[in-house]
């Protein structure tokens, strides 16, 4: 096991504020200004209020790899670091990803749905990639009009960064 040091914790925290105050699903340490391979994930369960964002258990990984993919689907994706747009990519359906949680613990996360598209799309961010890399054009990119924030209570479509 791992020792995770007191600055790495204070990241993960800060990471998961953070992506709380941004209504998002997941942050990657980069989009905070830390070149770190560390991802924290907030995916609610179906079944969740999506309201109520500090209530979602969060998935931290650190130096993270995706071990295995599965299946494809077309997904609506937006992003904290590309705010008030939106566009059509294609994610797995199922992932398979591995890293140390914070205790220092290697664990494996199995991911289906929204999950995986966030496992894929936080670990392009430390991978340096962005999900408008993606897209053949940015005239893929969708506006995110108003009224569609207020109606949904997300900044983005489907999961505000996943």
């Amino acid at each position: 096991m791992a020792k995770i040091g007191a600055s790495i914790q204070r990241l993960i925290d800060d990471m998961i504020d953070t992506m709380r105050a941004a209504g998002g699903a997941g942050l990657a340490a980069p989009q905070v200004g830390r070149p770190l391979r560390v991802i924290v994930i907030g995916v609610p369960p179906p079944e969740a209020d999506p309201a109520r964002a500090e209530e979602r258990e969060v998935i931290v990984l650190i130096n993270p790899q995706i071990v295995r993919r599965s299946g494809q689907r077309q997904v609506a994706e937006g992003c904290l670091s590309v705010p008030g747009y939106w566009a059509e990519i294609t994610r797995s359906e199922r992932v398979i990803a591995k890293g140390l949680n914070r205790e220092g613990r290697e664990v494996r996360i199995k991911g289906e749905d929204l999950l995986a598209q966030a496992l894929e799309h936080e670990m392009d961010h430390i991978n340096g990639v962005l999900y408008i890399d993606h897209l053949e054009s940015l005239d893929q990119l969708v506006k995110v009009e108003p009224e569609q924030e207020e109606e949904s209570g997300l900044s983005e479509p489907a999961q505000a960064d996943p």
